[in-house]
């Protein structure tokens, strides 16, 4: 084969072995990662037949690096990651000091480096937000707590790997790496140089990047070219990785993370997400393949037992030890299910870091085949892990010992005051303290109408009664909720919650206490509009249409002005 078409080769092959493979996994139920990762095992080293150039791979996977975290920057949203910061910042900590305890442990009692048990287990205590963001859009959970909650905690995650992919270089001669990489000057400089050169990029990107580059992109937008803003948004997320590199020390993923935080301080971040999004799931898909090019099929054949203990550390002991967390912050039993279902499984930042692991000669090849393994394994198991949610929730809360472990009776945030700032009767109940339901409590309040909160982030129920609204912390479709809430003496039950499923429950709930309660409810598509009416809703709301009444009234309004 002529040099020269080694590239096209590689890129084709890439790419048409992992559609086949993507869609035969899809077909069977389980994420289009699992087949793009089978398709690199398939095309490398490590099975016969064709093998890709695994050099020019790697440098296409580092394009996809660039183009993932760039997504993640530019998705990245302070004020989500505050609304949740209690349980997401700390949780994310403990489980990544159990995750990382427990890797490291198994990695010491195999005989290897500390400095390579250390890499492993990092590597296993990072889950995959790609994955993660995957599973919850195709249920319709995104934007719900458990979902906000979720998205958090691995946003807290992706943060802490980048600042350990920028510090391990660093590190590396002091546990063992490559002595002929240790530099010159003591492990505290080292470190202090390092920090430096990452304090020094990032003011540069919060001082000057955040004010250029969405000036630049209005600038771009303002030609009318769709080709000339879609070449823009790359090269600022591919430029200013590469110049990051080479002007700062750090790393490509760094960059185009703050690459993408940058332009979204542009209002044409959606636009920008929304026209980069080909070039990045095409180069996303290039650098799984990559990654499946690095695995050893036979490792599973010789090292069986190993790879067992890599899942059971990944699907047991992330999971039980995110669930304890979360339970221990006094969090409903569903969103403990589900944080620890999200946790199930590892991704991006652990080849990421395996990689830099390997490059530093911390991390032994076997180590990263041992994660490439844990990685298929744990990814196609994530699917049955987010379906026993649940079935998991009706088991435990049937029976005595458990109900009895996972009451939230002390809580006091899941009772109202004994002396309430209102009497509750006659009054509204509003479930849900989100977008919509913060403006509906807005409005009862400013009309005098009595009302309480029912809400399951217990942030919001603290900052709510500390307004003089009475709010209790738990779900809706709990009978206990509502029965706290007085459900019996109110008035009206207003869903805000955007989950038909459990605006569902919900409603059932209700109905089992007060049979003639006024229900108004909220529904994105006619076909859950017309759910939530066959369960006597009562009311239905769309916002499609309402936006069409609004603006019906609106523009007949203008006409009658101009007849007058």
């Amino acid at each position: 084969m002529p040099h020269e078409v080694a590239l096209i080769t590689t890129i084709a092959a890439a790419l048409g072995v992992a559609l086949l493979l993507g869609l035969v996994a899809v077909r069977l139920g389980l994420p289009a990662l699992v087949g793009y990762l089978v398709a690199g095992v398939l095309i490398g080293p490590g099975t016969p037949g064709f093998v890709a150039d695994v050099e020019l791979s790697q440098q296409l996977a580092e394009i996809g690096v660039m183009l993932l975290m760039f997504g993640v920057g530019l998705h990245f949203s302070v004020e989500d990651l505050l609304a949740v910061r209690k349980i997401a910042l700390p949780g994310a900590v403990a489980q990544i000091a159990v995750a990382t305890a427990l890797g490291a442990l198994v990695a010491v009692a195999w005989g290897w480096t500390i400095g390579g048990a250390l890499v492993f287990g990092l590597s296993l205590s990072v889950a995959s937000t790609v994955v993660l963001l995957r599973a919850l859009e195709g249920r319709g959970a995104v934007e719900s707590l458990d979902g906000r909650i979720a998205v958090g905690w691995l946003v807290v995650e992706d943060l802490a790997m980048v600042l350990v992919l920028v510090l391990l270089p660093a590190f590396s001669p002091w546990l063992g790496g490559d002595a002929s990489a240790a530099p010159d000057h003591p492990l505290a400089a080292a470190i202090a140089i390092t920090l430096g050169r990452v304090a020094l990029f990032v003011a540069f990107m919060l001082v000057i990047g955040r004010r250029v580059f969405p000036w630049l992109l209005w600038q771009v937008a303002r030609t009318g070219s769709r080709e000339l803003f879609t070449l823009c948004v790359i090269a600022a997320a591919v430029g200013i990785a590469y110049g990051s590199a080479k002007l700062f020390g750090v790393s490509f993923a760094l960059g185009a993370f703050f690459a993408g935080m940058v332009l979204r301080e542009s209002e044409l971040s959606h636009r920008a997400a929304d026209e980069s999004l080909p070039l990045r799931d095409a180069f996303s898909v290039l650098f799984f393949v990559s990654v499946g090019m690095l695995f050893d099929p036979s490792m599973l054949i010789n090292e069986p037992l190993r790879v067992l203990m890599v899942v059971a550390i990944i699907v047991v002991g992330k999971t039980v030890a995110a669930f304890l967390i979360v339970l221990g912050f006094r969090y409903p039993l569903h969103t403990a299910l589900t944080v620890s279902a999200s946790l199930a499984q590892i991704g991006e930042f652990s080849f990421i870091l395996a990689s830099l692991g390997v490059g530093l000669h911390l991390l032994p090849a076997e180590g990263q085949s041992l994660l490439l393994a844990g990685a298929l394994i744990s990814i196609a198991l994530n699917p049955a892990m987010f379906g026993l949610i649940e079935p998991a929730a009706s088991w435990l809360g049937r029976r005595p010992w458990a109900a009895a472990k996972l009451r939230r009776a002390r809580d006091p945030l899941a009772e109202l005051p004994a002396a309430a700032p209102i009497r509750l009767a006659g009054h509204v109940i509003v479930a849900g303290y989100g977008r919509v339901g913060e403006r509906v409590s807005g409005a009862l309040a400013e009309a005098g109408v009595p009302h309480a909160v029912i809400e399951e982030n217990r942030e919001l129920v603290a900052r709510l009664r500390e307004r003089g609204i009475p709010a209790v912390s738990g779900n809706v479709t709990d009978v206990a909720s509502l029965v706290k809430a007085q459900v019996a003496a109110a008035r009206m039950l207003v869903l805000a919650i955007p989950d038909a499923f459990d605006a569902r429950k919900a409603i059932e709930a209700a109905r089992t206490i007060a049979p003639r309660l006024k229900i108004v409810a909220r529904a994105h598509s006619d076909e859950e509009a017309e759910l939530l009416r066959k369960e006597s809703a009562g009311e239905v709301l769309m916002g499609e249409h309402e936006l069409a009444l609004g603006m019906t009234r609106r523009v007949l309004e203008q006409l009658e002005k101009k007849k007058q």
